[in-house]
């Protein structure tokens, strides 16, 4: 079980947004991730619980930040409903995508499950659901995920295979590059691997 500690910043001008402290592991039905967010001050500021399905279908998930709350699953699509601070108004919301995404880590290893690319794949396009810092506003978006290459590094625990990917957004063009191995991200934009206690598990 994978265990361990992001550092979150700003993409664009590396502003310290703080830390993500996770662990995840495999199962008998697929994937879970949960995870405890604090600020740059080292104070509490979300959560996140993401299980995914053996084919990398988010059959629940759960998201607090700033006091708003999120809980949703594939399901016509993807199907959530946000509830506000006071927890006085729920909102539900549907549409036709394949997952969530968001700030967390975790959505880039859910993502990649989902579409379980080789390098000959071709470029693969995917609607998800954004789930905006810091309400968790929801915002549907389309990326194209290339899985570049493979490659095995040598450590203390045997080779450690490491995927490149890049992803497009195709609203704007925009480009950027995914490292991951097994269920840890390596690096992506506004994030870095600070620690890790166990290796990555490795999916079959």
């Amino acid at each position: 079980m994978p265990r361990g500690r992001y550092s979150l910043h700003d993409p664009h001008d590396h502003t310290p947004l703080g830390e993500e402290h996770f662990h995840c592991a495999p199962g008998p039905s697929g994937w879970r991730y949960v995870a405890q967010r604090t600020t740059p001050s080292g104070d509490h500021s979300g959560s996140i619980d993401l299980a995914l399905d053996e084919l990398g279908r988010p059959i629940r998930l759960e998201l607090n930040a700033a006091s708003w709350q999120v809980r949703g699953a594939a399901l016509d699509g993807v199907t959530w409903v946000r509830t506000d601070p006071t927890g006085a108004h729920a909102t539900e919301g549907n549409a036709p995508a394949h997952a969530f995404t968001g700030t967390s880590p975790a959505f880039l290893i859910a993502t990649t499950r989902l579409l379980n690319l080789t390098p000959a794949s071709p470029s693969t396009r995917v609607r998800l659901v954004a789930l905006t810092d810091p309400v968790l506003a929801p915002r549907t978006l389309d990326q194209s995920w290339t899985l570049l290459k493979s490659e095995a590094h040598a450590t203390d625990n045997g080779p450690l295979v490491v995927d490149e990917y890049q992803v497009t957004a195709l609203d704007t063009g925009e480009q950027h590059t995914v490292h991951i191995t097994g269920d840890v991200v390596l690096a992506a934009p506004g994030i870095e691997l600070e620690h890790l206690e166990t290796p990555p598990s490795t999916f079959t």
